[in-house]
């Protein structure tokens, strides 16, 4: 007898129902962490249950959502209730929870808030060790998953918003024990390059485990330690990586990164339009302006008479170029000589009206001298007398009788005796 040959839909539905008959799943208790949590709009609860060795699928429908005292996260440590059963569409077993009550925080979690405590006292978030992006940048490198969404999602916001810069990719890496080293070299490539003068680092959404290479020290200090600026752009938004607090700026998403991390060009292109119109109008209004400027110049009476404009310049030229010649050494000397030849004939004048002068007061004085002189009275026919004591007798007291005395006349000195003396009178 051949075997009977199953759908896979038989065989799905066959699983399911060994599940639902099993006791043992109907009504369990099971620990793990949660990861890959989503909160579904219409309420319910979707994740990943796992622990070291494994992991499971999990749903709480709204129903029960509703119920859980707390927000899940991922990584947090639960503990949840519920039936495990077969999903026929894709064939996975899952956990339907009935409720979910907190165990502690999952060791990925501790570890995440323990390394982001030390790298923040070491001052690796410090805003002061910030780079500034470029403005306008000429080249963008990329370190992600060459063959991840990421990448795609990259090229195109690029291609779309800044197709005028070079791009460089800088394959890594992005999940897994490999994942940490791979993402540090290819950030040290790119800085020794020196090829892009920005670099987006990321990758696209997953667990806290599948991002866990963005929680490694030695991620945090490759991206710290580059010379690049550099836009982290890690999971989904509400992910939030060590290398988001170290990066210079933190992306929500890679698409994010690329509007963070570059102008739009077509806003840029319509801002270059825009100030190209504003400059044409400023221009067209200065022209005009410096036209009537122009034409009133024109007109002015300087340019209608130009040589007014020179005339008393002229004049004034004529005067400054006589003052300057009066000040020549050749004129300066002619008039010294003048001078001199004046000085000169006033000197011969004044010698001679001062001889003159001097002549005729030599003559009086001659005159008065002369008639002053014993000698020329003498010659008149006076004498005079001395007595004994050789004093001029002025009296007849100066004299006595048998006295010698001496008269002095012209030419000879008389020596006589008085013999006798008769007063006038």
């Amino acid at each position: 007898m051949e075997k009977p040959v199953l759908t896979v839909s038989a065989l799905t539905k066959y699983i399911k129902l060994k599940f639902d008959r099993d006791i043992h799943l109907r009504d369990i208790l099971l620990r793990g962490e949660i990861s890959n949590f989503t909160h579904h709009s219409r309420g319910h609860m979707y994740f990943t249950l796992k622990d070291n060795e494994t992991r499971i699928a999990a749903v709480c429908f709204s129903k029960a959502a509703r119920l859980v005292p707390f927000t899940p996260e991922n990584g947090m440590k639960v503990i949840v209730r519920g039936e495990v059963s077969v999903f026929p569409t894709t064939g996975q077993y899952q956990i339907y929870v009935d409720s979910i009550e907190e165990d502690g925080i999952g060791d990925l979690s501790v570890a995440f808030e323990k390394l982001k405590k030390q790298l923040d006292a070491e001052g690796l978030f410090d805003v002061a060790h910030k780079q500034t992006l470029p403005e306008f940048p000429k080249a963008i490198g990329i370190v992600t998953s060459s063959t991840g969404a990421a990448l795609h999602d990259i090229l195109s916001t690029l291609k779309r918003r800044y197709p005028i810069a070079d791009v460089y990719i800088y394959p890594a890496i992005v999940q897994g024990e490999l994942a940490a080293d791979s993402i540090v070299k290819q950030i040290e490539r790119a800085n020794a390059a020196e090829l892009v003068d920005v670099l987006i680092v990321g990758r696209g959404g997953g667990s806290l485990e599948d991002l866990w290479a963005f929680n490694e020290e030695k991620v945090a200090r490759a991206i710290f330690a580059s010379k690049l600026p550099i836009v982290s752009a890690v999971g989904h938004e509400v992910d939030f990586s060590i290398a988001d607090f170290v990066a210079d700026v933190r992306a929500a998403t890679p698409t994010a990164a690329v509007v963070l991390a570059t102008p739009d060009a077509v806003q840029l292109q319509a801002y270059v339009e825009q100030q190209g119109a504003k400059l044409y109008l400023m221009m067209q209004s200065k022209l005009e302006r410096h036209q009537k400027q122009l034409k009133q110049i024109q007109e002015h009476a300087i340019f209608r008479y130009p040589e007014r404009l020179y005339r008393g310049y002229q004049q004034k030229l004529d005067y400054i170029v006589s003052q300057l010649f009066q000040r020549t050494p050749k004129y300066r000397l002619a008039g010294g000589q003048e001078q001199l030849k004046h000085l000169r004939l006033r000197l011969l004048q004044s010698m001679r009206q001062k001889l003159t002068q001097t002549n005729y007061q030599f003559e009086q004085q001659r005159r008065t001298l002369n008639a002053l002189n014993p000698l020329a009275v003498m010659e008149r026919g006076f004498s005079v007398s001395y007595n004994e004591a050789n004093h001029i007798i002025r009296s007849s007291d100066d004299v006595k009788i048998n006295q010698q005395i001496k008269v002095k006349i012209t030419d000879a000195t008389l020596v006589c005796q008085v013999n006798e003396v008769e007063k006038n009178g």
